[in-house]
């Protein structure tokens, strides 16, 4: 269910925070901060483009869900 109402939105990794966690500069403009799962491990640098994945209840925290090349 939360991923049907779920946004996905492209941006660019500006900090790497502890615990998998990242501050993220959305193409919209808005910095919002985001969390990679551990399991499938990645490694993701600062100046990395990102797709994250954020819904509308919470519009400032998000989820990392894929790396562009």
């Amino acid at each position: 269910m939360i991923k049907d109402i779920a946004i996905e939105i492209q941006g660019i990794i500006l900090e790497t925070l502890p615990n998998a966690s990242f501050r993220v500069e959305l193409s919209n403009g808005h910095v919002v901060m985001v969390h990679s799962l551990r399991k499938p491990y990645i490694r993701i640098l600062t100046g990395d483009r990102v797709t994250v994945e954020i819904t509308p209840y919470g519009l400032n925290r998000g989820l990392l869900i894929y790396r562009i090349r």
